[in-house]
């Protein structure tokens, strides 16, 4: 099997779990908003194989979404494109340019940020379309929902992807479609490990004492 034929094989099992993660793993986080888990899935695809093979699970994903389980139609769509494409996209091109631990680190929270602070900007452009409400009725919840639900969902995200990625490399490997050559294999540290620990505590706190102010 050549290397690109062992990279649409992976593509293709990357997206069958995203979607998987999309239809069975949706989470009420806050208020309408719904937390999945299928972006850390997109980001390992993008950490292994590339900024491009993010975009491409991305988007298949959420096409076959649109024609599913969506809820909000084309744009839902957009959204979901845009929200998947600022976190993996701009995560597994920090990591592409610097292939080390020290790089998916920083790839993930720049990722992180990047989302958030995209998904602001769209929310208010794209969100009283969807919502049937006005512009300055969404304006009023960025600050008190959209913004605590995008840093909850961006850092179960990071977090959880610096628990997954070593061991989706070595099962890539074992299955003989991954290249040495098409990402690097970092070893995983105990502050690496404590970090990760610590930002999902952070939003586990977070969406509490939001549930309890709200």
């Amino acid at each position: 099997m050549n290397r690109q034929t062992k990279i649409m094989t992976a593509t293709g099992m990357f997206c069958t779990l995203a979607y998987t993660a999309t239809a069975v793993g949706r989470i009420p986080l806050v208020l309408f908003l719904k937390y999945d888990p299928k972006d850390i899935v997109i980001v390992i695809s993008g950490l292994i194989f590339g900024p491009l093979t993010a975009f491409m699970v991305t988007l298949t994903v959420s096409l076959i979404e649109l024609f599913t389980i969506s809820e909000n139609g084309i744009l839902g769509f957009l959204m979901n494109v845009i929200s998947s494409c600022s976190f993996a996209c701009t995560a597994s091109l920090i990591y592409k340019r610097k292939p080390t631990l020290s790089g998916i680190r920083t790839g993930l929270f720049c990722g992180w940020g990047c989302m958030v602070t995209t998904m602001l900007l769209w929310n208010y452009i794209i969100a009283p379309i969807y919502m049937g409400c006005s512009r300055e009725a969404v304006a009023e919840l960025l600050l008190p929902v959209f913004l605590p639900f995008n840093l909850i969902k961006g850092g179960l995200n990071t977090a959880i992807t610096m628990f997954l990625y070593k061991p989706a490399v070595t099962a890539l490997r074992y299955a003989r479609l991954f290249d040495p050559e098409s990402a690097a294999r970092p070893k995983k540290g105990t502050g690496f490990l404590f970090g990760s620990i610590l930002i999902i505590v952070t939003c586990i706190l977070w969406l509490l004492s939001f549930q309890s102010w709200s």
